[in-house]
């Protein structure tokens, strides 16, 4: 594995971050290809599927995009590139030399990254919870020695649990977690809780020793707000449990 670039950044604001990281010269930054919001004028910008076809489908299976653009500081002095989060939330900074270098994360929640880190696809678990909608059954590995940029919605809470500790989380609060705990989805228990609950059909099930990270407001839910305030229907993307909610609060208000 590549030595990963060692870079210096800084994030601006609170609710809608923005992540400048300074190159020195030589030195590079892969993001999610729209992320960039501006560059000085040494960056030269590259965009490609980095590291051929199969690693862009990749990608694309995990949530982001077919390629991914590569910044590198041609310059003869220090230059800046700055991220910015793509919906109300917190850029979290993962120095992966400092937990193993490995760490894994919801499809999607990656950022940007120093030249070096890898992005692939973890593991699929229950399958069953993609073909309902659910979230969390893809996951993101980020590998490498250096400094990953994820983003999460609303408030990001951190859990260190325990040795056998165990959370149980909405698929899509979850952000980030080590790799070496033990992860599951698991179906919510209960005919009713699955047809009317509006949570999903499905719960992650996450057991320590290591370190959770959980959003608040995963872009899904946020979405589905928006798609009611469209004229849609909220829970489309949970499943039978938010159509079950759905169905229920038409028959109600007579629609």
């Amino acid at each position: 594995m590549a030595k990963a670039h060692e870079i210096d950044y800084q994030i601006h604001g609170d609710d809608m971050q923005l992540v400048e990281i300074e190159l020195d010269p030589g030195e590079g930054v892969r993001a999610e290809a729209g992320a960039m919001t501006y560059m000085e004028p040494g960056i030269q910008m590259e965009t490609n599927t980095g590291g051929g076809l199969l690693k862009g489908f990749k990608r694309m299976v995990t949530g982001e995009s077919f390629f991914i653009t590569n910044f590198i500081n041609n310059g003869a002095g220090k230059q800046k590139v700055g991220f910015a989060a793509p919906y109300p939330g917190k850029i979290i900074p993962i120095d992966l030399a400092k937990v193993g270098n490995s760490f894994l994360c919801q499809k999607d929640s990656f950022l940007c990254a120093a030249q070096g880190i890898e992005v692939n696809v973890a593991f699929t678990k229950k399958i069953g919870a993609g073909l309902f909608g659910g979230e969390g059954f893809i996951l993101q590995k980020l590998d490498g020695d250096g400094l990953a940029f994820v983003h999460a919605g609303g408030t990001v809470i951190k859990k260190d649990l325990r040795a056998g500790e165990t959370l149980r989380v909405d698929t899509g609060c979850l952000v980030a977690f080590h790799p070496t705990m033990r992860y599951d989805i698991q179906m919510v228990g209960g005919f009713k809780n699955a047809l009317f609950g509006g949570e999903g059909l499905f719960l992650a099930t996450i057991t320590g020793p290591g370190p959770v990270l959980l959003q608040s407001l995963p872009f899904s839910r946020l979405a589905d707000r928006i798609r009611a305030a469209m004229g849609g229907s909220v829970g489309q993307s949970k499943g039978v449990g938010g159509l079950g909610g759905n169905l229920l609060g038409g028959l109600i208000s007579g629609d």
